[in-house]
Order: C-alpha cells, then sequence, then structure tokens
C-alpha cells in the first residue's frame, strides 16, 4: 500500500500547484516532493521481495534504480528552480507539475513486474517529458517535442506490437498474464519465431527510451533543446527505465533458444550505436548534443556488456550507475555554462576556465570521468567489459569498439579543451552574461567524486546488490 500512498500524494501534489498558481507555494511543494519520493525510495528497501497492487514488486533493480533517481531528482529539483527563477507563474507551474508526473511514471515502471503496466507508464513518461521539452517556447522547442512525442508514439506502438507476439506465444502456457515471470516460465517452450519478433519490436521499440541505435535521434534532439536539469533526468533516469525494460524482456526470454540469437543482436546493436556516437561527436558543434551521442556511447557498451555475458552484466549494471551520475553532473553543468558564457555552441565559446574556474573544473573533472580515463570509475567497468571480450575471443568487437572510443575521446577531448582554455572562434551580440556561485556545482563535485572512489573501492553491499540484480536476470 505505500505504492498507492506516493502515487497518491503525487496526484494530490500537482492538483495542489494548479489551485494555488502560486510560485513559493509551488517551490515549497516540489521540494516536498523530492523528500517524499527519497523517503519512499529509502522505505522500499524494508519491503524488499515483497508485491505491491499486484503489479509492482520490490525488486533489487527496481530498488537500485528508484533510489539513483531519488538522488538525481534532489539535484534535478535544486538546478531547476534555479533555471525557472525568472518565469512567469503558468510556465513555472506547468514545469513542475510535468516534472512530478515524469518521476512517478518513471519511477512506476521501475517497479512494475507486468509488461504491458511497464508499457503504460513507458508512454506515460512521453507525455509528461514532452511539456518540458517545449518548456522555453522556442521553435526548436517546438519541432523537438513534436519529433518527441511522434517518435517515441512511434517507438512504443511498435514495442505493443512486441507484446502482442509475446501473447501469442502465452497461448496454451497455461499462463494468462503477461508478468515477467509467467513470461520467463512460458518461454523456453514457445515459438522461437514469434520470440524473436517480439524481441526485436520491444526492443527497438523502448530504445526510444534506452537512447540506443536505431531510435536514438529523439533523444538527441530532446536533450538539446530541454533545459538543462531536464537533460539530466532525461539522460539518466528515463534512460535507466529504457534499460530496465530491455533489461527484464531480456532476461524473461534468456532461458528459451533465442537466448544466442539474442546475445548477438544486442552486440551487434550495441557497435552501430558506437559507430553513430563517435560519427557524429566528431562534427559536433552544440554542447549539450555532444553530451547527448555520449549517452548514445554508453548505452552501446551497455548493449555490448548483456550480450557478451559473464562478468560485464556486472559491469553494465554498475556503468549505468556511474554514468548516471557523471551524465547528470554534465548537464547540469551546461545550464551554468550557458549562464556563464550565455551559449552553449562549440564556436561562440571560450576562455570558461578564467570566466568560471569553477565550472571550468567541472568540466573537466566530468569529461574525463565519461571518457573512462583513470581515476574515472567508468574505466573500471570497461576494463571488465574488454577483459570479458578477451576471454570470448570477440577480437572483431575488441578492435572496433576500441577504435570508435578513441575516436570519441578525441572529439570530447578537443572539444572540452576549446571551451575551457580557447577564445570563442565567433561572438554573439545578442548573449547576456551572469556571474555564477561556485556553490552550484556542489552536487556536480559530490557525484563525481562517488564515480572516482567506485573506481577504487566498491562497498561489498553495492557489490551484493548488483550481483542479486544480475542472479536474478536467469
Amino acid at each position: 500500500m505505500y505504492l498507492n500512498s506516493f502515487f497518491i500524494f503525487s496526484v494530490l501534489l500537482s492538483v495542489l500547484i494548479l489551485l494555488f498558481r502560486n510560485k513559493s507555494v509551488t517551490k515549497f511543494i516540489i521540494i516536498t516532493y523530492g523528500l517524499i519520493h527519497l523517503a519512499f525510495s529509502i522505505h522500499s528497501w524494508t519491503n524488499l521481495g515483497k508485491t505491491d497492487l499486484g503489479y509492482f514488486t520490490y525488486d533489487h533493480t527496481a530498488l537500485t534504480f528508484l533510489t539513483l533517481l531519488s538522488v538525481i531528482v534532489a539535484a534535478v529539483i535544486w538546478h531547476g528552480l534555479i533555471y525557472v527563477a525568472e518565469d512567469d507563474a503558468r510556465k513555472y507551474n506547468i514545469y513542475h507539475i510535468s516534472l512530478i508526473a515524469l518521476v512517478t511514471s518513471i519511477s512506476g515502471a521501475y517497479l512494475s513486474n507486468n509488461l504491458v503496466a511497464l508499457w503504460i507508464f513507458a508512454e506515460a513518461t512521453t507525455l509528461a517529458v514532452a511539456g518540458l521539452i517545449y518548456h522555453d517556447r522556442t521553435v526548436s522547442s517546438l519541432e523537438a517535442t513534436w519529433k518527441y512525442i511522434f517518435l517515441s508514439s512511434v517507438g512504443v506502438a511498435i514495442a505493443f506490437i512486441g507484446i502482442l507476439f509475446i501473447s501469442m506465444t502465452m497461448k496454451g502456457s497455461g499462463f494468462v498474464d503477461l508478468s515477467f515471470a509467467s513470461i520467463s516460465a512460458a518461454s523456453p517452450n514457445a515459438n522461437p519465431l514469434y520470440l524473436k519478433i517480439a524481441f526485436l519490436f520491444i526492443f527497438v521499440g523502448f530504445g526510444t527510451k534506452m537512447e540506443i541505435f536505431p531510435m536514438h535521434t529523439v533523444g538527441i534532439d530532446a536533450n538539446s533543446v530541454a533545459p538543462s536539469p531536464i537533460g539530466a533526468l532525461i539522460s539518466t533516469g528515463l534512460v535507466n527505465m529504457g534499460f530496465v525494460t530491455l533489461f527484464r524482456v531480456y532476461g524473461s526470454l534468456s532461458d528459451s533458444v533465442i537466448s544466442a540469437w539474442m546475445n548477438r543482436i544486442l552486440i551487434i546493436v550495441g557497435l552501430l550505436s558506437l559507430l553513430t556516437a563517435a560519427g557524429y561527436m566528431l562534427k559536433a558543434k552544440h554542447l549539450k548534443r555532444m553530451l547527448a551521442y555520449s549517452t548514445l556511447e554508453n548505452m552501446g557498451l551497455v548493449s555490448i556488456a548483456l550480450g557478451i555475458g559473464g562478468r560485464s552484466h556486472y559491469a553494465a549494471i554498475l556503468l549505468l550507475i556511474m554514468h548516471s551520475l557523471i551524465k547528470s553532473g554534465l548537464f547540469l553543468q551546461m545550464n551554468q555554462l550557458y549562464r556563464a558564457l550565455g551559449t552553449v555552441k562549440l564556436d561562440e565559446s571560450g576562455r570558461y576556465l578564467k570566466i568560471f574556474p569553477a565550472g571550468a573544473v567541472v568540466l573537466i573533472v566530468g569529461s574525463i570521468c565519461v571518457m573512462a580515463l583513470p581515476p574515472s570509475g567508468l574505466f573500471y567497468t570497461e576494463l571488465i567489459i574488454f577483459r570479458e571480450l578477451v576471454r570470448g575471443g570477440n577480437w572483431f568487437v575488441i578492435i572496433t569498439s576500441a577504435f570508435l572510443l578513441c575516436c570519441i575521446i578525441y572529439a570530447m577531448t578537443v572539444r572540452i579543451m576549446h571551451v575551457v582554455f580557447s577564445p570563442a572562434r565567433s561572438e554573439s551580440t545578442n548573449i547576456t552574461k551572469e556571474k555564477i556561485s561556485p556553490w552550484e556545482t556542489l552536487s556536480q563535485f559530490l557525484f563525481f567524486a562517488v564515480v572516482i572512489i567506485l573506481c577504487f573501492y566498491q562497498p561489498p553491499y553495492l557489490k551484493d546488490v548488483i550481483n542479486q540484480i544480475v542472479e536474478n536476470l536467469f
């Protein structure tokens, strides 16, 4: 019943924002919501293994990503309040109502133990995030919003077709629902052709949320025009929701005859994601788009890690946790960079170290972390992945992915160094600059510190939780 209370509180807080229409009241409500979400995440661990409302289960996978979401949401709320401080009451309230709807929908998707329930929450995230993408009311944000709604709706529709094929395989199996436990039990005796079609459709459909090839474009545009705090949430919480969907479906079908075939698909898609990310990052002229392509790169690595199996499954989960902290920190930094430089365009940016030293240090440290260079914790996860590739003799994957990662590191290094040290190549006449308090970088430094610590030391409890997630996969 705790989940029921959480959903009710989320709705009530949104209604209160509509009723009062006051920025001070809304600010109090959104902070209250952040505290409620954090309390709910912490308390949920006491219900580990239990089922709530029939369609939601407090398992290790759900609670790990739910807790991570609470941490990120706290930072998103703080920086979001700074971002919308000068907005009128209407925009201010719409922003925060949409934020509550998005976070609640993502939370419900994490906890869903049923494929249909998860699909419903995934569709709800599309509607919620659309209001956030369009927040600035520009032509580019309007275009990105309609593109996001259209492509995400197409993706969800494609995923629904995959769900229909899975339901066809369940006929005559003795199972009447589409819970992941029932799908897992029925899959060994299911029609392999139907299972392959179902997996492909679900993978492509929910790829819009995971921002992985071939449906990655919707996330690229959304991240580049949405408010930076929302970009932090889209590229972490929403991307993780797409992964959880794929992870649960993959685990449910892992005992079927298509297991090896799914692994090959995951590796191929992962390589194509790396190729796409490398190609576009080499010519990126927009810093937020560059970060969005970095998300595509990391999701490609996660896909490869799932496909090769073994210890890399552990690395995939740990990579997602650290990627969420790094990428949210970098997107939050983009808001400060825009306020300090008046732009996020590469050619118009420069001398960031001189203008805002604290922000420049955040940008350098965050870039080192996301590029998986020591002492970043991502270096540890990629080391595990490549070690498993060597053990499996996947030399083509090793050589190809290593080359593409080098291209990505080169592309990002050149751009970050230009922004931090070099003068701008061109000056915009309509730029308004602000002086930023160094204290605004505190959350980002904390996130990056955790990632660096995890490179050298992972607490036993964290290891146990991730190992339990991997064990529950099969």
